[in-house]
């Protein structure tokens, strides 16, 4: 085990690289996210949909997804869709990423959608507003206070998960950690500190995650 100080040193040397690799996980995370948002409330409305084909649709994506590793997933995006489309490594890491994470978040939307109160839905309905008026402005705000706890916890998992695109050469934390630790023939140096960058990155994110649901908690 690397003597702290040895650590600290290496820390400060490579500051700046960590920095860029920090930003570039960052941006990796919120694209990946984003669209998993966009996949995600998608698929929820597949499942609770009552054409069973609909339904039958989301529950074959999300078995896939759960039925497969991510890494197997990140490089068929890497492999395939980039004999298809030009694609950089970082958008087939972004692409496989938010595949993933869709499906565990259109289950988190399902179950907060079906946890809103049904009377909801006949009120909005009763006040003249149609199915999708009455399901963007009354069931969806209740539906994402209640996902906004395991969303949080998803998107640490997300963040965390976007590691794996180092294997796909993107030059994100732990591609820069695996490399220098290569280089320099001290691999657990370069390790302890990108833990520390994932740690810091996991603890700004949940402090975020905290605040929103307070202030919205609040708001209620």
């Amino acid at each position: 085990m690397p003597e702290f100080s040895h650590v600290l040193a290496k820390f400060i040397e490579h500051y700046d690289v960590f920095l860029d690799a920090a930003l570039l996980t960052l941006k990796l995370t919120a694209a990946s996210l984003l669209i998993a948002i966009v996949i995600g409330l998608f698929f929820a409305f597949l499942k609770i949909s009552r054409n069973k084909i609909f339904s039958l649709i989301a529950d074959a994506y999300i078995g896939v997804v759960r039925g497969t590793p991510l890494i197997v997933q990140i490089f068929i995006f890497y492999f395939g869709l980039t004999e298809i489309v030009n694609m950089s490594g970082f958008w087939a890491a972004t692409w496989g990423l938010a595949f993933h994470n869709g499906a565990y978040i259109a289950e988190i939307f399902r179950g907060s959608i079906q946890a809103v109160d049904k009377g909801q839905t006949e009120a909005g309905r009763s006040l003249g507003m149609t199915t999708t008026l009455t399901m963007r402005r009354i069931i969806l705000p209740q539906a994402f206070r209640r996902a906004l706890p395991p969303l949080g916890n998803q998107f640490i998992i997300g963040m965390k998960d976007s590691s794996l695109a180092a294997f796909i050469s993107v030059p994100e934390l732990f591609n820069i950690a695996t490399t220098l630790g290569s280089s320099n023939f001290d691999p657990m140096t370069y390790l302890l500190i990108v833990a520390v960058y994932y740690l810091i990155l996991v603890l700004v994110l949940t402090v975020f995650v905290n605040m929103l649901e307070k202030r919205m908690s609040v708001s209620d």
